[in-house]
Formats: structure tokens, C-alpha cells, sequence
């Protein structure tokens, strides 16, 4: 267990350490960003000195605990799973609204994972899951502009026309939203439609918030494909490991 003490100053800053969020990372506990969160809320210390920023070095010999207990200093190879979210759950490891999360949700037997990006509430599909906060980080990095593909049902009457157009980008409430190919799948029978879409971007809600603005009211939202990794006939609430050599493959070591 780790005393009290608070510091904004590193009680241990060698000069071949790293920042304490990606050590955190590194071990699958968390993502940095997430590291961040947990330091704000007073949960992490480094030799018994709770933490008070995360502009933190840490060196190999120093004692890292999350709330009180420390961690073993171990990096795990990277691996990386598919998982069919279902709706009605949140993309997070605890909700303050007491929402069902994804975490709570998957096969006790997988090892603490985070997810790569999110997926709505309302929405399913396949949701990428690592153990390693780096190849989380890698893997949503602009630079990586892996293609995301959806399957949308939508309630109204889409014109291809008006469609082709998002090809390049729109502006929806003030946001600037990049080039979207979207596709009616099927000729139309009644008020509903399937819509094909890919983009590259991936911003919060993206889809959703484009549609509606086109007065298409978005009924089912199904993430197929997240760059090379795919939905196939992975069923709802399953989880399938990628094999290390496909990762090593789309990725690299």
C-alpha cells in the first residue's frame, strides 16, 4: 500500500525514464489519455507520492501503484481482438450514468483490455480491443487514415445525388466533416433504406449527425470494417483474437 503524500514534482526522474502515462499504457492497463484521468482523480503514485500531473518521468526502478496496489513492471506482447459490440452498451470501463459498458460485458477469461476509438450506445459492429496502450494509440493515429467502413439503415427517401456530394465533405452545425462515399445498397421498398459508407476520419458521431443533417433518420448503425479488420459473421457479444501474424502484417512488429 502507498501513503498519502501528494507532489506535483517527480520524486524520481532518471534520464532513461518515461512518461508515466505511457509506462501505464505499455502494461495494458489503460491508454494515456485514460492515465491522465486516473492521475487527476488522485489514483496513481510513484513511490509512495501520489501523483498530481501527469508531466511525470519515471525511471525503471521506480514503484508504481494504482489505487494502492502496485503493478507488476511487465510488458505483455501486443494482441489484438475483434468484438462484436451490441447496442446498448457504452464504450468505457465505468459510466457515471450506471450504463451498461463493454468491459463489464466481455468473456472473463480476456485479459484487462482497452478499446481502439468507440462505438455509441446505439450502435454495433466491430469494435477493435487491445492489451497494449501503444498499438491503441498507432492504431487511431490520423496519420494511420485506415479506411471505416458502415452499414446504415435509415428511415426516409436518399437520393444517390445528394449522397455522391459528401464524397467532398460537408459542414454540419459548424464541423467540418471529410470526404464520406456513401452508397444506397439496394433499390428502396417503403420508407426505409440501407446505406453503405466509408470514411476515414471517424469523429464523434460522424455518421449519425451527417444523415440526420441530410433528413435521414439513422434507425440500426453496424461498423463492418475497421482498415484491413473485419466484421464477417462474428456474432453479437463474441470475441476472436487476430492471429500475430495478420497483425504483424497490417501493423508491423
Amino acid at each position: 500500500m502507498t501513503d498519502k503524500k501528494t507532489s506535483a514534482a517527480p520524486p524520481s526522474a532518471g534520464p532513461k525514464g518515461e512518461r508515466i502515462a505511457k509506462r501505464l499504457a505499455a502494461q495494458g492497463l489503460c491508454s494515456r489519455r485514460e492515465a491522465e484521468r486516473w492521475i487527476a482523480d488522485g489514483r496513481i503514485a510513484v513511490n509512495g507520492t501520489v501523483l498530481t500531473t501527469p508531466a511525470f518521468t519515471v525511471g525503471p526502478s521506480d514503484a508504481i501503484a494504482v489505487d494502492g496496489k502496485l503493478i507488476v513492471d511487465k510488458v505483455a506482447k501486443p494482441k489484438l481482438w475483434r468484438y462484436h459490440k451490441p447496442t446498448g452498451l457504452i464504450t468505457t470501463h465505468s459510466d457515471p450514468r450506471g450504463r451498461p459498458t463493454v468491459f463489464a460485458n466481455l468473456p472473463k477469461d480476456l485479459p484487462r483490455v482497452i478499446s481502439v476509438g468507440r462505438l455509441d450506445f446505439d450502435s454495433e459492429g466491430l469494435l477493435l480491443l487491445t492489451n497494449s496502450g501503444d498499438l491503441a494509440r498507432k492504431l487511431e493515429h490520423p496519420d494511420q487514415a485506415w479506411l471505416r467502413r458502415y452499414r446504415a439503415r435509415v428511415h426516409g427517401y436518399p437520393q444517390q445525388a445528394t449522397l455522391d456530394k459528401l464524397a467532398a465533405g460537408i459542414t454540419v452545425e459548424g464541423v467540418r466533416y471529410g470526404p464520406i462515399e456513401a452508397q444506397i445498397e439496394r433499390a428502396q421498398k417503403g420508407a426505409n433504406a440501407w446505406i453503405t459508407l466509408s470514411l476515414r476520419e471517424g469523429k464523434n458521431r460522424e455518421v449519425r449527425r451527417v444523415l440526420e443533417h441530410l433528413g435521414l433518420g439513422v434507425m440500426r448503425l453496424i461498423r463492418v470494417a475497421y482498415g484491413p479488420f473485419q466484421l464477417g459473421t462474428l456474432e453479437a457479444g463474441k470475441v476472436e483474437g487476430v492471429a500475430e501474424k495478420v497483425l504483424r502484417e497490417q501493423v508491423g512488429s
